[in-house]
């Protein structure tokens, strides 16, 4: 009980550390981890782990292959929730080579690290591609860290963020397959091959069935309201076991492909009530994270890294960062619009994460209990990759990017909470100003009438960590709080101004502020003599935004006297000569004027 319950709360400590020092969760996982595993060996007098993952006669977890089990359904449920975060719209620009890097960029890096590893390391062909297939996956749960804190275009990381989670299934698939030619018995018999590549179809077919077949049954559940609110949620994760288990039982190892489909084809249909299983399912998968690298690397033993201590697997690793990764990914990338230099950043940003290692232990532990020759090297050598991958990234990925001139200067995106009427109208004029404007908003209608505009938006609540993890908002650095709830505003400033604030974030004013004129915010939007209601009515009668020339600073204050005094304009604006986009804050005496600024303002045309 003690070794159990010190698994979670060290798994929870990890994960507020990765949160307090902005660096990939995976890491202080792994270390802990490998403290209280290997290396507490040293330190205890009967040379025993201080947590002991797999039962040996006097102590440990979990019994027999009773760990093989719980990695292989906390995975199903880490992938299921990873596959709910895909969302088709964000593939318009950049599908193809995200494509490209899942089929053939999985399949160059398959091919060239297997003959390295055999080569420089000297495992057997069988065993060499087991350890390539394990480490063609880039896990999400590492990229989405590094990049959460990279100000870099939009593609980019929509690139590497769909990878991440597209390969992982790949990936394990590959191992899939591999690992069914070992274990069936021998690589040079056509039985053998016909019966594993019949094996493999299996997999391809029964998972991809059962995903789509569970995901649209448990959709019309939802519709049908068959499932009361408050089960929803444990429904949801009974389904995904329930899924990966009857997929197995049908191919062996297909579970992971049905789970994905499944999730993939939930989080892309239009139904309110699965917001609340990603929530769910974000939170499971934070607690099995936590728990599943805690428990991999204290199974790992000190003789494990002693077989990987030595200058062939530095080489190893060196060959797959700096050789294998930029070779698929500029196959995979050539005929695109991406530059060379994103292609490089793209190249240089692949960590392996939960999926590599998992697969990795179970069956490197699996082929070694066998007796397979070699096997043994197959976890160590994976988990040196992770590690070795996760904190070169996590430690350069910004020093590459600024160096290679992919890391933006002005994070000058605009984020703006609330899609009503106002924001709708003022997001308009931004984007046709050149500006990236991102709408957000828990109204269902408002977020569809805002998409019919062709305005980028998305329905989340403010409320959920969703936001942060799941759009692509890197280029952010602009916030507006627009919506008629004053708590709202006051909570989304505090919330997301470090992720997406940093050139400024705004809210409007609330009645309380309005009314005293000694109570203006350093945060207050456009006029400290309007709120929401105040700027509603004016869209409502006056649905335009003018610009007037500026002349002097003096002219300046003067219209802006004019718009406080008339009800039919708010000031929104300023343009300078270069066509930027200053925001108006409702301290506007703050505002740098010269002559050629134009002012932009909301409603009825100035008669000056």
């Amino acid at each position: 009980m003690l070794e159990l319950a010190g698994i979670v709360i060290l798994g929870i400590v990890a994960q507020w550390l990765a949160w307090k020092f902005k660096v990939p969760a995976i890491l202080p996982l792994i270390l802990i981890g490998l403290l209280v595993g290997p290396i507490s060996t040293l330190i205890t007098e009967d040379g025993s782990k201080w947590i002991e993952p797999i039962y040996n006669g006097t102590k440990g977890l979990f019994p027999g292959e009773r760990l093989f089990d719980f990695i292989s359904l906390s995975i199903a449920l880490i992938l299921f929730e990873g596959g709910m975060t895909l969302k088709k719209e964000e593939l318009k620009n950049v599908g193809p080579v995200i494509y490209k890097l899942i089929s053939w960029g999985a399949l160059i890096t398959m091919v060239t690290a297997g003959v390295a590893a055999h080569y420089i390391v000297g495992l057997n062909w069988s065993l060499s591609f087991l350890f390539s297939s394990l480490i063609i996956v880039t896990g999400p749960t590492v990229i989405t860290p590094i990049l959460r804190n990279l100000a870099i275009k939009k593609e980019l990381s929509t690139v590497l963020k769909w990878e991440g989670i597209l390969i992982d299934p790949i990936g394990a698939l590959a191992a899939v397959l591999v690992y069914e030619f070992i274990r069936i018995g021998g690589a040079h018999d056509f039985e053998y091959t016909r019966e594993t590549l019949i094996e493999f179809g299996k997999i391809i077919i029964i998972g991809v069935s059962i995903g789509f077949t569970s995901a649209y049954a448990f959709a019309v559940a939802l519709k049908q309201n068959w499932i009361p609110k408050y089960l929803i949620n444990v429904v949801a994760l009974a389904s995904v076991l329930g899924v990966f288990v009857l997929s197995d039982l049908f191919a062996h190892e297909s579970g992971l492909l049905g789970v994905v489909i499944m999730g993939m084809v939930l989080g892309n249909m239009k139904i309110k009530a699965l917001k609340d299983v990603l929530y769910f399912k974000e939170s499971i998968s934070i607690l099995l994270i936590s728990l599943l690298f805690i428990l991999l690397s204290a199974n790992i033993n000190i003789a494990d890294f002693q077989l990987v201590y030595n200058w062939k697997s530095l080489i190893l690793f060196a060959v797959i960062v700096l050789i294998v990764r930029p070779l698929g990914v500029f196959i995979s990338s050539s005929n695109s619009e991406l530059k060379v230099n994103e292609k490089l950043f793209i190249s240089w940003v692949g960590p392996r994460g939960i999926v590599a290692a998992g697969i990795a232990s179970l069956f490197g532990l699996k082929l070694t209990i066998q007796g397979v020759e070699g096997a043994e090297y197959i976890t160590p050598l994976v988990f040196m990759i992770v590690l070795g991958t996760v904190l070169l990234n996590a430690t350069t990925a910004r020093l590459f990017a600024r160096f290679l001139g992919v890391l933006l200067d002005k994070s000058e995106g605009i984020l703006i909470v609330g899609a009503s009427p106002p924001s709708r109208l003022i997001a308009t004029y931004l984007q046709n100003s050149g500006r990236r404007v991102v709408l957000i908003d828990s109204n269902t209608k408002s977020i569809e009438i805002a998409k019919q505009q062709h305005l980028e938006a998305y329905q989340f609540d403010i409320f959920s960590e969703q936001l942060i993890e799941e759009v692509e908002l890197n280029d952010m650095g602009i916030l507006m709080a627009l919506t008629g709830s004053s708590r709202v505003n006051e909570y989304a400033i505090n919330k997301l101004q470090p992720y997406f604030g940093t050139l400024g974030a705004y809210r409007l004013i609330s009645i309380q502020e309005m009314k005293n004129p000694g109570d203006n915010p350093q945060e207050g939007l456009f006029s400290h003599t309007d709120d929401f209601i105040n700027i509603s009515d004016v869209v409502r009668n006056f649905p335009d935004i003018n610009e007037v020339e500026i002349t002097s600073k003096e002219h300046y204050f003067k219209i802006l006297e004019i718009t406080n005094q008339n009800l039919k304009t708010i000031p929104l604006f300023v343009k300078d000569t270069q066509g930027e986009i200053h925001i108006i804050p409702s301290a506007s005496e703050q505002m740098p004027i010269e002559v050629g600024y134009k002012l932009v303002y909301l409603g009825k045309k100035l008669e000056l």
